[in-house]
């Protein structure tokens, strides 16, 4: 505990410029132009001008265990007794309890994020994670890995409803990553998290030594421009690979090519027919990628295909979904806002919504929709979670078919269907109790007794605490509404 009177050594984030109070007086912009800014009056850049997020990001030169965020971020080795000035100085604070604890982790893989006290930090957390070793014939992983610290961390900070993270540089000088390749992917990938998931976060803070300063202040303009003319003059100096859609690294060597015939002779022509193949998946996908279910079990019952060799075509099939899924661009589809994840429920689960009035089902592409819904779900799907599904103000325009829901369910992998506890659904009708009743019974197995009828959030609420769904406005509005109105 401090002196009486004495001032305390840690650092208040409330008190530090947001990114967006940083845009320089002096004219950044005009230092910024080049030659070839024409570029942006033809191309938008994929990294607009958004205040809201500029207005999260603080740049803090400093140390990061002074900081009094939710949680800061310490970048460790596989074991998590590192010895890096970042690490050293967080424990040094935290006291001899945070190694007590560490021991009980058994230790954290590369690319994983891990959870702890704060003890006496500032800050109530700890995620730990650990930063590849970089060499330049294996960058293609080193990046997928680097992108798999942010995002992790990102994630968890999310699913335990933290206000604010701080991060310091994840890859230490020992392990050898170059600065800027780092931070290009440091950058872009909690830029797109803020983008698609980030609305429970409020801040999040880059703590760097007087040596990374510049790296950052150098290409923060890039991914958050302060100004639409920043945007504008930076657009240039963005590079090609920025990832997809969540800014994982896309690895092309590692998009799986489907084909009529798979294995082939045909297999092993040139790169230009590989890019031809590449762009013709999709073109009747369910046929093409997952083929006829109902005639592989037939198959099974005859004795001509057996369990396990279905359950590795399924899992090849589902592979094939989920790269495309990584690799494409599914903005279109992340901005209806039909899909995503908020908190937790009582047990500690996650939280998957789905508003139902939010799916204009005849004017998007399902596939799209898809793809999407397996890009957002794969990493959630890992361990238990549960879906609140919106059905409120919902009209004829707004109902998946039943056909679609069932290939939905045969395509996903076995741990969307293992790893769901529950399935709420809110606002129910007569008619969608009986459509959901048909379609648990006849269409898919092991579903119905996952089903949860909520007449008002109320109910739900038992379940889920307020604090932790993110509810649309017009559903709180029609369930208020009702509540007065009375049965």
């Amino acid at each position: 505990m401090d002196p009486l009177g004495a001032r305390s050594q840690f650092v208040d984030i409330q008190t530090l410029p947001t990114w967006q109070q940083q845009l320089d007086e002096d004219g950044e912009e005009k230092r910024l132009v080049r030659s070839d800014s024409m570029l942006s009056q033809s191309f938008p850049s994929p990294f607009p001008f958004r205040p809201d997020i500029n207005r999260k990001i603080i740049l803090f030169v400093g140390d990061i265990a002074l900081l009094n965020c939710t949680a800061v971020v310490n970048t460790s080795n596989e074991s998590l007794n590192d010895k890096n000035p970042t690490s050293d100085s967080i424990h040094q604070l935290a006291g001899p309890e945070l190694r007590d604890e560490l021991l009980k982790l058994k230790g954290c893989r590369t690319g994983e994020a891990k959870l702890t006290k704060g003890f006496n930090l500032a800050a109530r957390f700890i995620i730990h994670t650990v930063g590849p070793k970089y060499k330049a014939k294996y960058r293609t992983a080193a990046e997928s890995s680097l992108y798999s610290c942010y995002r992790n961390i990102m994630q968890l900070a999310a699913e335990q409803s933290m206000a604010s993270v701080g991060f310091c540089v994840v890859t230490t000088t020992k392990r050898g990553y170059p600065l800027e390749d780092a931070t290009h992917i440091a950058l872009r990938t909690v830029r797109r998290f803020l983008e698609n998931h980030g609305n429970s976060i409020e801040t999040v803070v880059f703590a760097v030594s007087d040596i990374e300063e510049s790296a950052f202040k150098k290409l923060l303009p890039l991914y958050y421009p302060r100004s639409e003319g920043e945007e504008k003059t930076c657009l240039p100096l963005i590079p090609a690979d920025i990832g997809n859609s969540e800014g994982e690294p896309v690895v092309p060597e590692r998009q799986i090519r489907i084909t009529e015939k798979p294995g082939s002779i045909e297999d092993e022509c040139d790169e230009d027919s590989l890019e031809l193949d590449l762009g013709q998946v999709g073109t009747h996908a369910f046929a093409r990628m997952e083929g006829d279910v109902d005639k592989q079990r037939k198959l099974i019952l005859q004795g001509q295909m057996s369990e396990a060799a279905l359950q590795k075509q399924h899992q090849r099939n589902y592979g094939r979904w989920l790269c495309r899924a990584r690799a494409e661009d599914l903005s279109d589809i992340a901005a209806l806002k039909a899909l995503y994840q908020t908190g937790v429920d009582v047990c500690g689960r996650t939280v998957m919504v789905v508003v139902g009035r939010n799916i204009p089902v005849t004017l998007i592409d399902l596939e799209k929709a898809l793809l999407y819904f397996i890009h957002v779900m794969d990493h959630i799907t890992v361990k238990e979670y549960v879906m609140v599904y919106f059905h409120t103000l919902t009209g004829e325009h707004n109902h998946l078919d039943t056909d679609f829901l069932k290939k939905l369910y045969d395509i996903v992998d076995v741990k969307y269907k293992k790893n769901l506890m529950a399935f709420y659904f809110v606002h129910p009708t007569f008619r969608s109790k009986v459509s959901t009743w048909f379609f648990t019974t006849f269409s898919v197995s092991g579903m119905k007794e996952k089903v949860r009828y909520l007449d008002n959030l109320q109910q739900l609420f038992t379940c889920i605490k307020p604090e932790q769904i993110d509810i649309p406005p017009f559903v709180l509005e029609y369930d208020a509404r009702m509540a007065k109105d009375g049965p």
